[in-house]
């Protein structure tokens, strides 16, 4: 039988950063996202939360909490990336595996500025670049399990070069699912034009983790026609609280039960900046609406 674990994120608390002053407090988030009825959360980005595991753990115990998964960006397309993408996953792989998460998400870079819109580069990747993001991937899937014991979940994401349901098959179809599975980002995939039942019937047996999130039908439209950056999209309230946008959640819940595994669904919407009084409420909210969906396989526990 499966059981979908649902818990939440900092990003759900307006977290984009290690540090800024826009942002919630760690100490709040951990105090508001316990008082929502989660008990699972990530790490969000590196340094936000703290980075010594002892305390890390002291902090997550005293509010009944555990950690899922750390969170970390990649840019293994690019030359000479490895050392410095293996030195950001070694900090988060090594801080998750000590309070005992078992999985890292990957996050690939986006190819322009989410704050200020600014193209970085080329948005599409050459054959060559494919090959160096897919075999990197597969050295560091296999390098963070074999040193660290967890596993590696990528996740595509909007203004990325794994973006689109092509580009997310193409992904897949070039790595090695013993070491880099998919974090399914509901609204990402949304977001970008793609069917989340489909990606589930297509390759089930690489869905290894779940983001959950949903798009405001009309702010994606917009998007789409005035070509806009990620971070304003964001700012326009691109990514919605269940049930108001797309896609919707209890075909989708169905289908992940279906798949017959145990899995983390951990709600993330972005909110990047929000008033410090929003978030709680929307968790709360979000929280007895993903109970109320009539999948036996959702816990929060």
């Amino acid at each position: 039988m499966s059981n979908i674990i649902v818990g939440s994120a900092p990003d759900s608390w307006g977290v984009w950063f290690p540090e800024d002053p826009q942002q919630t407090p760690y100490t709040r988030f951990l105090d508001e996202v316990a008082a929502s009825g989660y008990e699972w959360i990530e790490l969000g980005p590196f340094g936000y939360l703290p980075t010594d595991p002892k305390q890390l753990l002291d902090e997550l115990g005293e509010r009944g909490l555990k950690l899922s998964a750390g969170t970390v960006f990649e840019h293994l397309h690019q030359d000479d990336s490895w050392d410095a993408v293996w030195t950001q996953i070694e900090d988060v792989a090594k801080l998750t595996a000590a309070v005992g998460g078992k999985h890292v998400v990957v996050i690939p870079e986006m190819w322009r500025d989410p704050a200020t819109g600014e193209v970085l580069e080329d948005r599409h990747l050459t054959d060559e670049q494919w090959l160096a993001k897919t075999r990197g991937m597969n050295e560091l899937g296999r390098a963070m399990f074999e040193k660290y014991g967890v596993r590696a979940q990528y996740h595509p994401h909007a203004d990325s070069h794994v973006d689109t349901e092509e580009n997310i098959y193409r992904f897949l179809e070039n790595t090695d699912g013993e070491f880099v599975n998919l974090c399914l980002d509901t609204g990402h995939v949304s977001y970008c034009g793609g069917d989340n039942l489909a990606i589930i019937r297509a390759h089930p047996e690489r869905i290894g983790y779940l983001h959950l999130k949903q798009v405001d039908e009309a702010v994606r439209a917009k998007v789409a026609a005035d070509d806009l950056p990620f971070g304003e999209a964001v700012r326009l309230g691109a990514m919605t609280e269940p049930p108001r946008g797309i896609p919707e959640m209890p075909p989708l819940l169905d289908a992940v039960a279906d798949l017959g595994i145990d899995i983390f669904a951990i709600v993330e919407q972005d909110m990047y900046p929000c008033a410090p009084d929003a978030p709680l409420p929307i968790a709360q909210r979000t929280q007895r609406y993903l109970g109320s969906c009539g999948v036996p396989a959702v816990r929060f526990s």
